[in-house]
Formats: C-alpha cells, structure tokens, sequence
C-alpha cells in the first residue's frame, strides 16, 4: 500500500497549556529541516492538535521514516491512508480495502478506534468504530475481536477535511524539539561517552555547539576528522552546530613541564573546561556538557569533578553522569556514533596521561599548582581561542 501522509504524534507537547503552539510550531520547524535532504515533495503542517506530513508525488517511504524517527518530540509516526469526505457505506469499503491489502494473514485479532472531530457527522464515535468493525469481520470471517489486547489497532479519524485510516505507529525518538530549552556547548572527544551525552541533551530540546581539543602532532589529522564524523552523526538528530577545534598542545606541553605529574589529567581538564565556557559565552550558551560518569576513570571520581567544577562558572550537564559503560555503549549503538568512536585514532585526553593520577585530587591543592602556570599560561590560553578553527557542521552535506 503507498501512503502519502503521515501523522506524527508528539508527547509532552500536549501538556504545555497556553505555549503549546510555540512547542507545535518548533516541531514542525525540525520536521522541515529532517525531510530538507529526502528526495520528495513534503508538506508540513498542523490542525486540530495534529501534525501531518503529505507526501507529493513520488518518495522513498523508508528514507522518509527514517529521518522522521531522528526528529526529537515525535512519539509516534503514522502512515495514513486519507481519504476526501465520503458518505459512510464508501467508508466502509475503503476501510474493508485497507485491511485487505495491509494484512494478507487474516488470522488476528483488531479492534477499530473512532475519534470524530467533525461534530456534525451523522454518526458518533461508537456507532463508527462498531459498524466499521461490522464490516470487517463479515469481509473476513477468520479475524476476530479483541478490545482488549488486540493485534491490529484500526484507527479512524473523522476530521473537517476527510477522513484518515491507519494501524501503525512506528515509535519516535521522544525528547522535545530541538530549539526550545535554549544552547550548550558540548565538549565533544572522540570517544563513546560524549556523542552519547550531546544527543541526550539535545533530545532535551537544546540546541548544541561542539568544542574539540586536538593535539598535533600527538594527534593525527584522522583524529580530528574522527571526531568531524562523529559531530555528523550527532547533528542528524540536534541539527547544524558549529565545531570549534582547539589547538592545546602548547598548553599542553606546559602543564606537563609545570605540574605534577599525577595532577597533569585535572588541571589540563581544568584548562579544557575555561575555554569551552569561553566559547559558550561567546555564543550564548547556558551551559557546559560533559560525557563523565562517576568513577569511570580517574578524572571522574566525585572528588575529580568538584576539582574540574571550580574552574567554571555556568553549570556543567552530565547526562551520563550514573550510567554503566555498557548502558553508554548500548546507546552508542542505537544512535550509530558507537563505530566511529572505536576507531584507533586517540585524542589529546589519551596521549598526556599519567601512569599514577590522582584520583582524590584537593581542590586546594590544584590551585597552588597551577600558580606555577601564571604568566605564560595566559598567553597560551589566548592563543588557543584566537587560533581556533570553527567547523559548521550540517548533516546534509
């Protein structure tokens, strides 16, 4: 059967009162921008609390869902049969001909659920879906009833502009759309665990930038294109962002030649985290994501992120923050980012480690360490802000 609408469902939306619409309208925002690079003709709208898609002329039905099913705030994807206002016994046949042909086993059970927005229909919602589901068991004898737990849920929507039938709901990613609970900037590696925040954060409706540290020539040019094709993936779901890769090896190297080497993790994490609030600040952004879980690694033991905390002023977002490495792997996995961050191309957090860290690192005790830095460090910090390259990364191209 070819459809050529879709009904999406949302979820939380529908409990936002009076600022409902603006949330609808954003939805329908990333919609567009989802269907942008499908081939095919679409029309995005809303009415009467609902969001359709019409589908003109000839598309690719799976690409078509799939980019659907990245949009964060749908629920649910409905391909739809809509058929122009009818009287009851041609709906009856339409409805007969949908089963038919969507269903070639008869040997299940459905029920037919009515919603009739159109007031001045001559039949309400029970006298609909009864003697629809009438018509369908005298078409199919081997079908049955089950209102209960039925296999086929036969959905009918009688609206002002004709009538839609579907019985699939293809679930969606869920969240809210992206745009509506403001900007952060993400410190993005080119491991598994920060991709995985920033779409859990994005699919909270927040809209992205990427910071990036590359260290050459500790770090290979396949690092950083690693770390390009992972902020790809991410923007398929959170839209167009921007990469700011920041040159640290300098910093780096200082820190290294300055500091203790057990602290050498926290404070070039420190130093990580007052140029990624930089940019932050610079675009807007209300705060910092990270993708740490509690003791994980050394630099992640609660001490270590009250120690890399001190140094920033906006709040720092880890979505990850309670996970199991195999929770963040299994969502690496569903969201595709999971085969590019295995690749062996390490990055600058892996190259400068030391073989004995700190684990309980005193916050007091980091600060005098860095006073070591004052002077020069400053001039290094600049630098590496002045200097950093900014990639505008777009899914589509």
């Amino acid at each position: 059967m070819r459809f050529t609408t879709f009904l999406l469902k949302y979820g939380e939306i529908g409990i936002k009162g009076k600022n409902r619409y603006l949330f609808e309208d954003a939805l329908v925002r990333q919609v567009k921008r989802a269907l942008s690079d499908v081939d095919g003709e679409f029309k995005v709208y809303k009415s009467q609390a609902r969001i359709y898609v019409d589908c003109e002329g000839e598309y690719d039905y799976e690409d078509t869902v799939e980019h659907l099913q990245r949009v964060f705030g749908l629920v649910g994807i409905c391909p739809v049969v809509r058929l122009k206002e009818q009287g009851f016994d041609e709906l009856k046949k339409d409805v007969v001909s949908y089963m038919e042909e969507t269903y070639p086993d008869k040997r299940l059970t459905f029920k037919v659920e009515t919603r009739r927005a159109k007031k001045s229909y001559p039949k309400n919602s029970m006298e609909i879906s009864r003697d629809l589901g009438e018509a369908v068991l005298y078409a199919f004898p081997e079908i049955r009833v089950d209102v209960h737990h039925p296999d086929v849920m036969l959905n009918v929507e009688v609206r002002t502009d004709g009538t839609y039938i579907y019985s699939q709901i293809i679930p969606g990613a869920g969240g809210m759309p992206v745009g509506t609970n403001g900007r952060a900037a993400l410190l993005l590696s080119g491991g598994i665990d920060s991709p995985v925040a920033g779409y859990m954060i994005a699919k909270r409706g927040v809209e992205l930038e990427a910071v990036y540290f590359h260290a050459p020539p500790y770090t290979s040019e396949r690092a950083k294109q690693k770390v390009v094709d992972l902020a790809k993936i991410i923007s398929r779901y959170a839209g167009t962002m921007k990469l700011h890769v920041v040159n640290f090896t300098d910093i780096q190297l200082y820190i290294y030649d300055q500091c203790p080497h057990e602290e050498l993790t926290i404070i070039m994490r420190r130093y990580m985290m007052r140029i990624a609030e930089h940019f932050a600040n610079e675009s807007g952004c209300l705060g910092l994501i990270t993708g740490e879980s509690i003791g994980q690694v050394a630099s992640q033991t609660m001490q270590s992120l009250a120690a890399t905390n001190d140094v920033c002023r906006m709040p720092v977002y880890r979505p990850l923050i309670g996970f199991d490495k195999r929770d963040i792997v299994e969502l690496a996995e569903k969201i595709g980012t999971f085969e590019t961050s295995i690749q062996p191309f390490e990055d600058c957090c892996t190259i400068f480690v030391a073989k004995h860290p700190v684990t309980k690192p005193n916050v007091e005790v980091i600060r005098r360490s860095e006073e070591r830095l004052e002077g020069k460090i400053e001039e290094l910090y600049q630098t590496a802000i002045d200097t950093a390259e900014v990639i505008r990364i777009d899914c589509s191209k």
